[in-house]
Formats: C-alpha cells, structure tokens, sequence
C-alpha cells in the first residue's frame, strides 16, 4: 500500500533528519516507529504526505507517486490520509463539531469550504464520530474547554471524518497520561483492526509498540536501524535504537 525508497531530508541548516530510508508498509498494518528524541520520526511522517519535502526519495500510496504529485493531485492524495498531530492542532476557539467537520474540508468546494459549510449529511458523520471517541455530549462546547486526552479523541475523529485509508499519527500520546494514553491508542486500534486502515505512528515507549503494533520501525539519526516484530526487540536491539545508555521505562 505505502512503499517508500531512498527517502532522505537535509534540513538547510545542514541537519540530516532523514538518510536513505526504504520501507513497504502492506495494506492494514500497524507500525510503531520508535526512536529518540530528533531520531527522524517526526520528518519521516510529515514526508509521507508532504507536509515536509523530502530532499530526495520516492513515495508511493498505491499506484500514485505521491512525490511527483503537483498541487491539485497532492490535494486529492491528502484525502486518503489522515493526520493526528502530538498537540492536537484544533482550533480552540471553535467547537468541537466545527472541528470534527474540519476534516471534510479536502471535499468541500472551494467557496463553501472557507466559509466552512457543510452538508446535513456530513454534520450526521461528525455526530457518529464524536460518539464513536465517546465525546458526542461535548459538541458545542469550545475546543479549549477540553482536557488534552479528549482534545486528542477530537483529532481522532476529524481524521474518521476524511474516511482515510492511512493515519499518521506524529506522538499522539506523548503529552498524555498513562490512562489516557492507552484510550487513545485503543482510539487507534480500533481504526486499524475493525475499519482496515493502515497505520503509522510515532510512539516514545516501547511497551505501548508492543502493545498496539505489528510492525516496529526503529530510527536513528535519521537512519533506518530496526525493522521488525515488536517481540523481537531484545536488550541488545534496544540499546541499538536509543544507545548504550538507554533505560527501558514501561507505561502502566
């Protein structure tokens, strides 16, 4: 579904975020991609749907190039994807629905888009994705009114909300407790096993990868270092994604 080759990103300050990364990610998997702080795995996600420009590197979702896709056709690939950002990215002083229906956007028509409109049918999609993250009571209620756990099941369904077929999620518990964490990624679980989407997302904790993934992909200093199973990262494959120094910490 997701093949990526030789994908490099040098920042113009020089920094390397990325080197020569090649991946397939088959239809309906779910992938934890590990790694310190300023490994790469943020530029990695955001290069996936061009966020960010790769430097060099080819990207395919399906048959389409996703790097060769000039505006119009990137607008149409970005349908098929859905993003969760680490701070949520929602705008506070809108409601909750406003935002949900946010994510229908990329199908909206120019006009009615900007002056955010939208259709009956899709304002009865947000209400059912709003009670699917359990938040359907809070829809007129200001998006900064929220705690960060529920602000987050916002951004969850915003993206249910595009019908995508890939999630990037970039940390979308790493501001989060240890219990909220696990009812956001549950969040995610059930995107992945009961509607197929395939899922990419950047996970501090190696633990809740164990958890939630079937595939870990360890980065560091932009470098592909580990692609695998979660169980079959030992002691020794550990050290090799985060260093000699590294101290296992589990999350409850």
């Amino acid at each position: 579904m997701l093949r990526i080759e030789h994908l490099s990103k040098t920042y113009p300050n020089g920094t390397r975020a990325l080197v020569d990364v090649s991946i397939e990610v088959p239809k309906g998997q779910f992938v934890s991609i590990i790694g310190l702080s300023g490994a790469g795995k943020s530029t990695f996600l955001r290069c996936i749907n061009r966020l960010i420009e790769p430097t060099s590197g080819r990207i395919w979702l399906g048959d389409v190039e996703v790097t060769a896709a000039g505006p119009a056709e990137l607008r149409l690939i970005r349908r098929r994807i859905g993003m969760i950002f680490q701070h949520f990215n929602l705008v506070k002083r809108s409601s909750v629905i406003t935002n949900v229906l946010s994510g229908r956007l990329g199908y909206s028509p120019t006009l009615p888009s900007l002056l955010y409109r939208f259709r009956p049918e899709d304002y009865a999609d947000a209400r059912v994705n709003l009670e699917r993250v359990g938040l359907l009571e809070k829809e007129k209620q200001r998006a900064d009114t929220l705690s960060g756990g529920q602000q987050q099941r916002v951004g969850i369904a915003r993206a249910l909300m595009q019908k995508p077929e890939l999630i990037l999620a970039d940390e979308p518990v790493a501001s989060l407790d240890p219990a909220t964490a696990h009812t956001v990624l549950d969040q995610l679980e059930q995107m992945n096993k009961r509607d197929g989407m395939t899922v990419l997302c950047n996970l501090h904790f190696l633990s809740l990868a164990r958890r939630y993934a079937d595939r870990v992909i360890g980065l560091k200093d932009g470098k592909l270092v580990f692609d695998g199973e979660p169980e079959e990262i030992n002691e020794t494959r550990f050290k090799e994604i985060y260093g000699e120094d590294a101290i296992q910490v589990e999350i409850a």
